[in-house]
């Protein structure tokens, strides 16, 4: 009878002991606040690229103005002390480099930085799959003219996600 209670406490104290020194791994992961969710959405985790091209869109005020951007790539970059953009065949719409951040009070508009029409403009963004969303307006009197085509509007470009 001894036997059999050494053998049970043997294991017990085995069992106990498996159980209780398991691996860090397993810890579940600390949750992620809904503004490092947010920015894991634009950047990727670090920095993802945002074009027209494959099938994306811009529509001003109804019009199709895919044509004048079709070429046109948004870099969304974040780390750990700074959040930056950058961007190619804007037209002149965009900065081609600079800051962004969340609007206050929320984490589903951005601001650019930077002086061309686009930037200091409220930008709201939803992520579908592959597509990122922007919607903006550009308002007098910062509805500069390029060339002959003035950039007075709303806006919704619809961006893909590059590979």
């Amino acid at each position: 009878m001894q036997k059999q209670i050494s053998r049970f406490l043997l294991l017990g104290l085995l069992t106990f002991g498996i159980f209780s020194c398991k691996d860090k791994k397993d810890d579940p992961t600390p949750n992620k606040t809904p503004e490092e969710l947010a920015i894991e959405e634009l950047t990727g985790g670090s920095s993802q690229i945002w074009t027209v091209a494959g099938g994306g869109t811009v529509i001003r005020d109804g019009r199709s103005e895919t044509n004048i951007y079709q070429t046109f790539e948004l870099t969304l970059a974040a780390n750990s002390s700074s959040k930056t953009y950058t961007t190619i065949n804007s037209n002149d719409l965009f900065d081609a480099n600079g800051n962004w951040s969340f609007v206050a009070g929320g984490l589903d508009k951005i601001l650019l930085t930077g002086s061309k029409p686009v930037a200091n403009n409220q930008i709201s963004w939803t992520r579908t799959g592959n597509d990122l969303i922007l919607r903006f307006s550009i308002v007098a009197p910062g509805a500069r003219q390029l060339g002959t085509a003035a950039v007075l509007g709303n806006y919704v470009f619809t961006l893909k996600k590059k590979a």
